[in-house]
């Protein structure tokens, strides 16, 4: 995560946007007057046909990310010091509010860090670990924390572990003892040390990234892609002879460069028969303090995931392999306003959190390609939850993910939406009821993601079921708030979920959207 380069070039994807939605979700505008106002206030419509399936919506789209950054390791997820710390070291707060949450798998230990950090540094006895110069944030590392830590804490939290090993710093060696050390039974030497350090039984970790941002000049250890490439195959070969049930996901561009494409094309060739992701990041941010500009910027994130599919299409005519290769966006989120000064602790409105379901709307209609998302991060550094020695309270940004973690799950749905559009600057024909839609065939439920990106004006839709019949009750969950720049404090939620119910039946309903709003629609559908 660069600050200066995360936060440009984004527009790049302008000409990619529009064709990009419709790949995913058909929009059809409404004929508009001078003015952007529509001829008549008809009603937007979103059809839904159950047998028209993307794909299986994959529980790790909804994961997390912490780093040795900050406050989010240190004072966040451990503060031994805390009257709420357990007898590890652990906030009690933090870690129900992680299970709250609902996140499946959970990356560590970076990011920037992991491209200087020596994992044997962080295990054996904590008065025996060296303090080291964390060089990505310019801090004191204590190695209080290490993987065995990390591991406890993913057990206590309920999240499937996920390892981004060092290829900045870092040895071939090091990546194939740290599999040794975590996934061994026992009976070689790492194996053998884990269990003297209290873990008898191997900690089967099954996901490892090859490395992070390796493609960022502020990296330590930056690479070019055919460089990265030798290096990370050669990782990949001796982690996967350790144990060859790992899955392996590969370092794609961190951000839109001049030649991001050529970057992934190039890792994908080399890493084609090893790699089981590539992976993906991105940020955004309101930098141009303009509403409808901010809530366009996932279009982008569409056009990228549309592009690197096709690269993975490209590449796979070319390898031995069966297996499909996906794609993990492992770290995504809003940020644009804390920096390093502030150690990232972003504080969120609801704008803000629009702009999150806005990437999760985009990583569901893309379940087909999309397995793993890893929000960055996940407490106090531009995080969902914040902790301090006061209480635990959540970001704006924590309610659209614990609404998504918790209920859409199923089959992704091809949703037909029809709504006014509006343009903002490069962005064009940008519809302001952003949709994705799920079916749970086991309940037969069907769950409706609905953005109305309008910052002034509720939208009457018409819910239209192409097959199959509505029944009972319909639950509305709705986030929303005063006004789009609240936020919440410790003392007091402005923006939260308000839950009611309305009667459906038939093939069809109607619902209006308010502003500023995201709403999740969960209803029978026989």
């Amino acid at each position: 995560m660069k600050i200066s380069q995360k936060f440009a070039g984004l527009s790049l994807f302008s000409r990619l946007a529009g064709a990009a939605v419709f790949f995913s979700i058909m929009v059809v505008p409404l004929a508009q007057m001078e003015g952007g106002q529509s001829q008549a206030q008809k009603a937007a419509r979103i059809k839904i046909d159950r047998d028209r399936t993307i794909g299986e919506i994959d529980p790790k789209i909804y994961g997390n990310f912490i780093e040795h950054l900050g406050r989010c390791i240190y004072g966040g997820i451990y503060d031994p010091a805390s009257p709420l710390a357990d007898e590890d070291g652990f906030r009690k707060d933090v870690i129900e509010a992680t299970r709250r949450l609902n996140v499946t798998i959970l990356r560590w230990p970076g990011g920037n860090f992991v491209s200087g950090y020596h994992w044997e540094d962080g295990i054996g006895p904590k008065e025996s670990r060296p303090k080291r110069i964390d060089l990505a944030w310019g801090a004191i590392e204590p190695n209080l924390v290490g993987t065995d830590e990390y591991i406890r804490f993913c057990r206590k939290a309920g999240a499937e572990p996920y390892i981004c090993i060092n290829l900045g710093t870092g040895t071939w060696n090091e990546a194939r003892y740290w599999v040794e050390y975590c996934n061994r039974e026992s009976g070689t030497h790492y194996a053998d040390l884990r269990r003297k350090n209290g873990a008898d039984k191997p900690y089967q970790v099954t996901y490892w990234a090859l490395g992070n941002e390796m493609d960022g000049s502020w990296q330590m250890g930056h690479r070019s892609a055919e460089d990265y490439g030798k290096f990370a195959l050669e990782a990949a070969k001796m982690m996967k002879w350790v144990d060859p049930k790992i899955k392996l996901v590969a370092c794609g561009s961190s951000h839109f460069g001049a030649d991001w494409i050529g970057w992934n094309r190039t890792v994908l060739s080399y890493l084609k028969d090893y790699a089981d992701y590539i992976a993906l990041h991105t940020y955004l941010g309101d930098w141009t303090k303009d509403y409808y500009t901010f809530m366009a910027r996932t279009t982008d994130v569409d056009a990228r995931i549309k592009v690197t599919e096709s690269l993975i299409r490209e590449t796979m005519l070319k390898s031995r392999r069966k297996e499909p290769i996906y794609i993990a966006f492992d770290e995504w989120n809003v940020w644009y306003r804390a920096g390093v000064k502030e150690a990232l602790e972003e504080t969120y409105n609801l704008e803000d959190a629009l702009v999150v379901a806005l990437f999760l709307n985009t990583f569901v209609r893309n379940a087909h390609i999309v397995k793993i998302a890893n929000m960055a991060q996940l407490v106090n550094v531009i995080a969902p939850i914040r902790a301090d020695g006061n209480g635990m309270w959540l970001q704006t940004i924590y309610h659209p993910l614990y609404l998504f973690a918790n209920h859409c799950a199923g089959k992704s749905l091809d949703v037909f939406v029809e709504s006014e559009t509006y343009d903002a600057g490069d962005y064009k024909s940008v519809p302001y009821l952003d949709v994705s839609a799920a079916y749970n065939a086991e309940k037969k439920e069907l769950v409706l993601n609905v953005v109305n990106r309008h910052k002034d004006k509720e939208i009457e839709a018409e819910i239209i079921s192409q097959e199959g019949q509505f029944s009972g009750k319909a639950v509305i969950e709705e986030v929303n708030g005063p006004d789009i720049k609240a936020e919440n404090s410790l003392a007091e939620q402005k923006v939260k979920i308000s839950t009611r119910e309305m009667p459906v039946s038939g093939s069809r309903f109607r619902y209006r959207f308010p502003a500023h709003s995201f709403t999740m629609v969960k209803a029978k559908l026989n």
